[in-house]
């Protein structure tokens, strides 16, 4: 196979081998049309793995060739690489790989898919994993408003906006990141969030004017903060750093890890859920309002009901959970006892 000259993906040097093949494979998945938060996972899956790669075979990773691909070197790799991360993280980087080797097969550049010879994780049972107590979003919120996070460079009416907006519209960390200030649109009173999601669907999230408010409070802050004075025009981002640069996926992880524990409830928040947990809790929270899993599915954009349907579950256990902790219950016991 000769490969086309494409740009390499920035990560490994321009000579790199693998890099270029990679760009191929990216190439040749266009027609897909995958989001633009899909394939930056696919970047970030190829890079870390890579580095992984190249330090078993004792090279830098610039200088990976496609003929490195093995099962020994690459299953090394893996093996590296899921001593910190999730199984879920595990399984998304296989995927990854898997396509780019299978890719090279079906251009004769590989004999086979070395990606067979190592084991993907079984998926995990996904269960909604929102904020411990009843008044933990109460709390959280409040803590953040008064400015308790102690920051190098506070800004609590950004974070303020950031945890609202999380907690009112669900929606996912990869989306609340690319929204722009423009995506906030209608008449007062009949505003939405335009948002796009997984697989580049588009859905409309009704905000209330409370949250309306509180970017408003942000906006005008952040005109403050920068010197001009001006709102940020409609294409720009609608969340950014303390530079003005539009907030990065690490940041806003920080941003929420550090809100949990300046407000005391860094303990209320279940393993293996940070920025999720917001969206969990608004989701089991419109469900005891009596939300069905479809409306459920179109607020939170799931391509699945089966997905919302576990939203429903929930709520329906807590609600048995919350009912039989009723102290009515303890004299029916004694009486039934006697």
């Amino acid at each position: 196979m000769v490969l086309p000259a494409l740009p390499t993906l920035g990560y490994l040097s321009p000579g790199s081998e693998l890099a270029a093949g990679f760009t191929a494979y990216v190439e040749a998945r266009l027609p897909r049309k995958d989001s633009p938060h899909t394939l930056a996972a696919q970047r970030r899956d190829f890079t870390v793995i890579s580095r992984h790669l190249a330090a078993q075979l004792g090279c830098c990773p610039g200088d990976l060739r496609l003929a490195d691909l093995h099962v020994r070197p690459l299953r090394s790799a893996f093996a590296a690489f899921s001593v910190d991360h999730a199984r879920s993280s595990i399984a998304r980087a296989w995927s990854t790989w898997n396509g780019f080797c299978t890719f090279l097969v079906g251009e004769d550049v590989l004999p086979g898919n070395p990606m067979a010879g190592i084991e993907r994780p079984r998926a995990e049972r996904q269960e909604p994993k929102p904020l411990r107590g009843q008044d933990t979003p109460e709390v959280l919120l409040r803590a953040v408003a008064a400015g308790m996070r102690r920051a190098r460079d506070p800004w609590p009416e950004r974070d303020f906006a950031v945890l609202a907006t999380l907690l009112v519209s669900g929606i996912r960390s990869s989306e609340l990141l690319a929204l722009r200030v423009g995506d906030l649109v209608g008449a007062p009173g009949d505003q939405r969030l335009h948002v796009l999601g997984k697989g580049n669907a588009e859905r409309s999230v009704p905000v209330e004017p409370a949250l309306t408010a509180v970017l408003d409070s942000y906006l005008d802050t952040r005109a403050a903060r920068f010197g001009d004075g001006r709102r940020p025009g409609p294409s720009q981002w609608l969340f950014v750093d303390g530079s003005g640069r539009a907030m990065t996926r690490n940041q806003l992880q920080y941003l929420v890890r550090s809100c949990y524990r300046w407000a005391g409830v860094h303990d209320r928040v279940l393993r293996g859920s940070l920025v999720h947990a917001l969206r969990h809790t608004f989701a089991t929270r419109v469900v005891a309002s009596g939300a069905s899993a479809v409306e459920v599915m179109r607020l939170l954009g799931h391509q699945s009901l089966n997905t919302s349907q576990k939203y429903i579950d929930a709520g329906a256990q807590e609600l048995r959970s919350a009912a039989a902790g009723n102290t009515s219950y303890e004299v029916l016991r004694q009486v039934g006892d006697c």
